[in-house]
């Protein structure tokens, strides 16, 4: 209890402390991690105020690394599927433009996948910019990726073989560059079946002030001044990785994606362009490759959608405007598991 009392103040008041104590930053960088502050008390506590007395999931410390845990929320719904011994495993990986966020800000869409699917669904977390700059984040995801793989049977009756991950923005972004790991793709028997981002970054060889902005975007933009904090996660070693899909996963080989993608755009957002880009290609280079059936690629546009518009409050944005896009989220992972023989029983 002791613990995570601790764990969540040091969480909470991270963006405090570094701009304080962490000299190893420079100045420019810390004041605007001090000025994150006051945005970390309402992102953070918005996504996880509802689950203070009631939570549909299981707080862990995954031993990923001799000197540190991740933690990780796992949701797994009681019951019975058909067809295969274990249930799926999905992985979810949450945004923060690479400086920050909880693993519960995509909690309410982990509940609906294990509720809907049946799948043991785990919500990670990283390491964050600037005090930890590219690889840090994806090395963290790639290092437990695998550790899940490894003691998912065991730990909680899951099956690495059927295995999914999603992640919306720097997640979106984490989520595509796992993939490049051997492990992941290809033959591999734990290669990801299945993957979702919404909102995902998958272009870092540019700074965020040098992307196209769509004709829908605000023409001012109220947090222009933390630009170089949101940069801070790829400019100190942009120079040296500039063809490194683990950074920017519009690189990637259509051989390192699974079969099945799903991508949702918001189209006021400045992310627009690259994730469409990124689909385009993908697919047509599929089809130059003879490539049968439908686009390995599903791309589902909101053109009322704006960055992070989906994992806000009810209050905020009205229910129904999201429910079009989770509810194809929930039927995408059922589609790939009932391809693999499982199929949840959401009766019983």
């Amino acid at each position: 209890m002791t613990h995570n009392v601790f764990n969540g103040l040091r969480i909470l008041f991270r963006p405090l402390l570094v701009g304080l104590f962490n000299t190893t930053i420079s100045w420019s960088m810390r004041w605007r991690v001090l000025l994150l502050q006051q945005f970390v008390f309402l992102t953070y506590t918005i996504p996880a105020a509802p689950y203070l007395f009631s939570r549909p999931f299981v707080t862990e410390y995954l031993p990923v690394f001799p000197n540190r845990s991740v933690r990780t929320l796992v949701f797994k719904r009681n019951g019975k599927g058909t067809g295969r011994k274990l249930r799926p495993l999905h992985i979810d990986i949450h945004g923060g433009a690479f400086i920050g966020g909880i693993a519960e800000q995509d909690a309410r869409i982990c509940e609906m996948w294990a509720n809907e699917t049946g799948a043991i669904v785990l919500s990670i977390t990283y390491r964050f910019a600037p005090e930890h700059v590219f690889p840090a984040a994806i090395d963290d995801v790639d290092a437990t990726v695998q550790w899940i793989k490894d003691n998912a049977e065991s730990r909680w009756g899951a099956d690495p073989t059927l295995l999914t991950i999603s992640g919306a923005s720097a997640g979106g972004n984490m989520a595509v560059a796992s993939a490049q790991q051997a492990k992941c793709h290809g033959a591999s028997p734990t290669a990801y079946k299945g993957i979702i981002t919404a909102y995902g970054v998958y272009e870092l060889r540019l700074s965020p002030w040098q992307k196209p902005v769509p004709e829908k975007m605000p023409k001012s933009d109220p947090t222009s001044f933390l630009q170089p904090l949101f940069d801070s996660y790829a400019a100190p070693i942009r120079a040296k990785h500039v063809e490194d899909p683990r950074l920017s996963p519009i690189l990637a080989k259509r051989e390192t994606l699974p079969n099945r993608v799903l991508m949702v755009i918001a189209e006021i957002d400045i992310l627009l362009e690259e994730q469409t880009q990124f689909a385009k290609r993908i697919n047509e280079e599929d089809q130059r490759a003879g490539w049968l059936g439908k686009p390995r690629i599903e791309t589902m546009f909101a053109p009322e959608g704006f960055h992070g518009w989906l994992e806000l409050p009810d209050s905020i944005v009205k229910k129904e405007l999201k429910t079009p896009y989770w509810t194809r989220c929930v039927d995408f992972l059922k589609e790939i598991h009932q391809s693999e023989g499982w199929t949840w029983d959401t009766q019983r």
